[in-house]
Formats: C-alpha cells, sequence, structure tokens
C-alpha cells in the first residue's frame, strides 16, 4: 500500500522492536535478589559460630518472599526504577515485609537468630544499604538508555481536533520525555481533522494505520475519542484489533471520574485499556529464549535424521534437497520457510498457487513419505534458530494461500489476527487434527479458531504440551498427504 509523504517519512525511519526495557527491569529483579540471598548467606556464615545465627533454609525464604512482594508492589516497573527515591521505598518496603514475616515465624516457631538483635537485624538494616545502592545504580543505567533513545516508547494517535491536542500536550511534556509521537490517523477529511494537530502530522485513515504498523514499530495507538462514541470506537476497534500492538482510550477529557485503580497510565494520561498485545515484552523475551535454546538442542538432537532426509530426498530425484517458500510471518512480515523438498524439481512452486491434495502426481515417492510423517518440516529449526519462527504457534501459511478461489483473509474474518504472534514450527490446531490441506472454509475457518485461541490463552505450560502432543498427532498422519 502507498502511504502519503508524511508517512513515508516515517517508515524511512522505522524502528525494529528494543528489548532494552525488558533488559533492565530483569537485570534489575534478578540482581536484587542475587545480591540480598548472597549478602544474607556471607552474615550467616559470619555468625556461623554464634548461636543467633539462623538455619540456612531461612535465607532463600526471606529473599524469595522479597522477590513476591516486590512483584506485588510493582517495585520494577521501568517508571519507578527510574526513580532512585520511589524505587527505594518500593524495594525496601518490600524487603521489610520480608523479614517481618520471617521474624514472625520465627518468634512463633522460636527459630535462634530470627529476631531484630541477631542475624536477621543485622540482615536487615545491611540489605536495606545494598538495596539503595542497587537502585542507584538502576536509576543510572534507565537514565543513560533514556539519553540514547534505548527505552523510547513509539505512539500513534487515533483522531483529531481539540481532544488530540490535549492528549499531545500532555504526552510531549518533560515528564514523558521518551514518549515520541509518531502522527495521528483520522478517516474524517473535514475540519475536525486537520493535516497538522499541535505540530504533528495526520499520516492517514484507519485503513492506512493497519499498514503504516507492519512497517514501523508502534508500541501503542491511543484514541483521542470521547468516550460516549462507542460505535465509533467499537467499528475502528473492529478494524484494528488484528494488530499486535496495545490500544487505550485517553480519558483525560472525561468528566465522570473513576477510582485509580480504573485506569492505566503514560505519565499522568489516565488511559482506558481497550486491547493488549497478546504477550508481555517479558513473555516474549522468555519465549524467545526458550525457542533459541529447546530449537538448538533439537537441533543438535535431529541432525543425523535430517542428513538421513536430505539423502533420500537427493536420491529418489534429481534437484536440490531443500525448498525455499515466502509465508506469513509475525506481524504479516513475510518471511521464507526452509522445507526438504517433497515435489519433482519442475512442479515446484515458490507461489503455492495450488494446494497438495491426496495422491498429487506433483508429489515424489519419497516425498510422498516425508510429508505424512512431517519430515519435510524439520528444516523449519534453523528458521527457529534465526528468529523468523516459534516452536509453537500459528502454522505459516504461504502468501497467495486460498480456498474456492478467494484468499483466506477474505473469507474468514479477522484472519490477519493469527499473525499477532510468531508463527510455530508446531501448533494448537495441528495438535487437534487441523493439519494438512484446507479445501473447504471450514477447514481455514476451524484451523484459524484454534490459532486465535492459542493466541488468547498462551503460556510457557501451553506451549510445552503442544510440544509434548505432536509426536502423537504426526503418528495418526491425519489430513497429511
Amino acid at each position: 500500500m502507498r502511504h502519503g509523504p508524511p508517512a513515508e517519512a516515517v517508515i524511512a525511519h522505522r524502528r525494529k522492536a528494543s528489548f532494552y526495557g525488558f533488559a533492565l527491569t530483569a537485570a534489575s529483579r534478578l540482581g536484587e535478589l542475587a545480591a540480598l540471598l548472597l549478602l544474607g548467606l556471607a552474615l550467616r556464615r559470619g555468625l556461623a559460630a554464634d548461636e543467633q545465627a539462623a538455619p540456612i533454609f531461612v535465607a532463600p525464604f526471606v529473599a524469595a518472599a522479597f522477590a513476591l512482594l516486590a512483584r506485588a508492589n510493582g517495585a520494577y516497573g521501568l517508571a519507578i526504577l527510574r526513580s532512585p527515591v520511589q524505587g527505594f521505598l518500593r524495594a525496601a518496603s518490600a524487603w521489610t515485609g520480608a523479614a517481618l514475616a520471617a521474624w514472625a515465624l520465627g518468634f512463633v516457631f522460636g527459630a535462634p537468630g530470627l529476631s531484630p538483635r541477631g542475624w536477621l537485624g543485622l540482615w536487615l538494616a545491611a540489605g536495606l544499604f545494598c538495596l539503595l545502592g542497587l537502585r542507584l545504580l538502576a536509576a543510572f543505567a534507565a537514565s543513560r538508555l533514556s539519553r540514547l533513545g534505548k527505552l523510547d516508547r513509539y505512539v500513534v494517535i487515533v483522531g483529531g481536533g481539540p481532544l488530540a491536542e490535549e492528549l499531545l500536550a500532555e504526552l510531549t511534556s518533560e515528564s514523558l520525555s521518551d514518549v515520541r509521537i509518531l502522527g495521528l490517523f483520522d478517516d474524517r477529511g473535514d475540519d475536525r481533522a486537520p493535516d497538522m494537530v499541535a505540530g504533528f502530522p495526520k499520516l492517514g485513515t484507519i485503513d492506512d494505520l493497519i499498514a503504516f504498523a507492519r512497517n514501523v514499530r508502534v508500541d501503542q495507538i491511543l484514541f483521542a475519542l470521547p468516550v460516549h462514541a462507542e460505535a465509533r470506537i467499537l467499528e475502528i476497534l473492529r478494524r484494528l484489533w488484528v494488530l499486535p500492538i496495545d490500544i487505550r482510550l485517553a480519558a483525560h477529557a472525561n468528566r465522570l471520574r473513576f477510582r485509580p485503580r480504573a485506569y492505566s497510565f503514560l505519565g499522568d494520561v489516565p488511559l482506558f485499556d481497550l486491547i493488549d498485545k497478546p504477550m508481555s515484552d517479558t513473555s516474549v523475551a522468555v519465549k524467545a529464549v526458550f525457542d533459541r535454546v529447546v530449537g538448538l538442542a533439537l537441533t543438535a538432537l535431529l541432525a543425523p535424521l535430517m542428513l538421513a532426509v536430505a539423502a533420500g530426498v537427493k536420491l529418489s530425484s534429481r534437484g536440490p534437497a531443500l525448498f525455499r517458500q515466502e509465508r506469513f510471518g509475525f506481524n504479516n512480515e513475510k518471511i521464507r520457510i526452509y522445507k526438504f523438498r517433497s515435489l519433482y524439481i519442475d512442479q515446484c512452486e515458490q507461489r503455492a498457487i495450488r494446494q497438495v491434495t491426496r495422491n498429487d502426481p506433483r508429489v515424489t515417492p519419497f516425498g510422498r513419505f516425508i510429508r505424512r510423517t512431517s519430515l519435510d518440516e524439520l528444516p523449519q529449526l534453523f528458521n527457529v534458530i534465526k528468529g523468523e519462527l516459534s516452536l509453537v504457534g500459528p502454522r505459516p501459511h504461504v502468501v497467495n494461500a486460498a480456498v474456492a478461489g478467494q484468499g483466506y483473509e477474505e473469507v474468514v474474518d479477522g484472519y490477519f489476527a493469527r499473525h499477532k504472534v510468531k508463527p510455530g514450527l508446531t501448533g494448537w490446531a495441528q495438535i487437534n487434527g487441523w493439519r494438512g490441506e484446507t479445501d473447504t472454509l471450514e477447514k481455514i475457518q476451524r484451523r484459524v479458531d484454534y490459532d486465535l485461541d492459542y493466541i488468547e490463552n498462551w503460556s510457557i505450560w501451553l506451549d510445552l504440551r503442544i510440544l509434548a502432543l505432536t509426536p502423537f498427532a504426526l503418528a495418526s498422519g491425519r489430513n497429511a498427504y
């Protein structure tokens, strides 16, 4: 899709997703936990000959209690880490709470050393000084990363007029120096949606926003619309929900005020949460690490089998063993996946306009075997290691996939929502029997339904369950030919 000059200028400087914020919060969380635990063990060792020393299991217990309490009171949010005073106060309250819980248990059970005068009291005081130093270090790191633009959040506004102007005034204040406004999008073409609002350009319509967000990193979409404009908000949400982006409704001009817990906040701007992206930055990072570690292990384990399959492909028909094909990846990005070639070389189609059917004459005899057993998919482990695929996720469909002469996106409402997460080597639909040819509307609809259910209910435990069940699904051979 072609964009107007303002949007093209932004797209020319597209920015990739950043995990610096996640890295900072993870380092702070693990660093404080490790420092406090080691400090407690060191103090206990120094008091080993003293009757006031506590049992060794107490140190991990107190450290774990601190980690839980610190998470509960939001001690590791980026905004908190930027402020050494607020950060220290939240961490100190969690640390004090953990120590008091240990003291209470020690009082009840008569454990030695668990009193303000013993090892626990010494550890509490030393831990507070340790946390103060770590919070100062975290604030310095956050400040440094902010100056380098590593913690910037990229935002687009939906709407125009006075509401958008008020919102932009608050978002561009000094307290939100890490917020980068990319521009505004609005379907209206009259005076209510001028080409420039508070110095920021109108980049296009809502449909333009969908295409724009597929080319440019957008962390959040903010609606600068009246809360009472329900019909318009719902209509826009119906079009935007396919994007893997947090969508919020700015409530800065709402006369009806709710309790603070009813809002999320961007600086001091209250927001109503409309749609959350399916995975937080933490979940994305955990899944990425899991994919690469397990992907490398599986590649090493299955290397002899992959070499045997490659030899079988080469010996059974002329042509290369590997075949690359363009598929849809995360957020509709096009990727090229690897497969073992299962068709005769002169029958291979990069665009895959014709799906492989039962007893398809284009498939080689050996190709029929590796397709039925899904051995032809094994080279996609290299896509997993490269970060283009996940081990588990919606299967990547070919770019020109169609049923009854119509593209999947034309016959399945919200089809592109399955691309809100990275596609996978195996998936929830596949282990439930929806693999192979999608020659009817029901088949593609059921597959998409399972894909969306997976996205809605994702957890690392669901991924492990799907991986464990995949061999049994492959053994059945159902719908694979």
